[in-house]
């Protein structure tokens, strides 16, 4: 057993060594390009394929952040949480449900801004018509201007001063790291009035079946067991879910 391992271990770095062989040749050769970063005449710069392959992984690295902090994902998200919640049931819709529709709700939300994105910086970077830098700030303005969208003034007015920055020329002028935290804040309190408002009815039906529980002197018999039918056949008659959904699409100021 203890040879089988050895034998393993000492073939590891061999193997390693093999499938790294192509790649030394392609670089001694000129095939794969070094990191490097060209500027042009006109002051536009370009970067060599490698450079451009190491963005994209630290990108999609990053992917799951962006979603959280700059998208509609948050504020979907912490509703359905909490109508799950209120609804007494803790694991149905199970976790993986609750994400997917969450996903699902981000991309309808946002496909006009991911459009002008694309459009406007990822697509003409692709056909080679625009510079690295340029295109990437063209790509994140329809972002900044759905995340101004959804913002309140006063977060927007805190984050600045704490940043040392007492006030901005234009909307443009917001910096993302003063723009992200405000965003994400005003979610925060967006979805949890949402909540809120979505929390009440169910609260209402729970007093009730325990005040009528009380009064027939069941004590030993659980309200949230007994209303819990009651709060999904009042879901389901009003059509819980189109409401929930349309009104989470509607309250974002696009």
């Amino acid at each position: 057993m203890t040879g089988g391992r050895l034998s393993r271990l000492q073939a590891a770095p061999l193997l390693l060594t093999l499938l790294l062989l192509p790649i030394a040749a392609a670089t001694a050769q000129g095939a794969l390009p070094a990191i490097a970063i060209k500027t042009a005449a006109d002051g536009a710069q370009t970067y060599s394929l490698t450079f451009q392959i190491l963005i994209l992984m630290t990108l999609l690295t990053l992917l799951p952040a962006i979603l959280l902090a700059m998208t509609a994902f948050t504020r979907i998200i912490i509703v359905l949480s909490i109508l799950r919640q209120a609804l007494g049931m803790a694991t149905t819709p199970s976790n993986q449900i609750l994400t997917g529709l969450a996903l699902f709700m981000t991309f309808f939300v946002m496909s006009a801004t991911l459009e002008q994105s694309y459009s406007g910086g990822i697509k003409p970077y692709l056909d080679g018509q625009m510079a690295g830098e340029v295109a990437m700030d063209k790509s994140l303005q329809p972002l900044k201007k759905f995340m101004l969208a959804q913002t309140r003034e006063n977060d927007l007015q805190l984050f600045a001063k704490l940043s040392g920055k007492s006030q901005f020329a234009s909307p443009d002028d917001v910096p993302l790291t003063v723009l992200i935290p405000t965003f994400m804040t005003s979610e925060l309190k967006t979805a949890f009035q949402i909540g809120f408002m979505v929390f009440i009815p169910f609260l209402v039906i729970d007093l009730v079946v325990a005040s009528v529980l009380m009064s027939m002197g069941m004590m030993m018999l659980s309200p949230v067991l007994v209303s819990l039918p009651f709060k999904i056949m009042l879901f389901v008659v009003v059509d819980g879910w189109t409401l929930l959904m349309g009104t989470l699409a509607g309250s974002f100021h696009l």
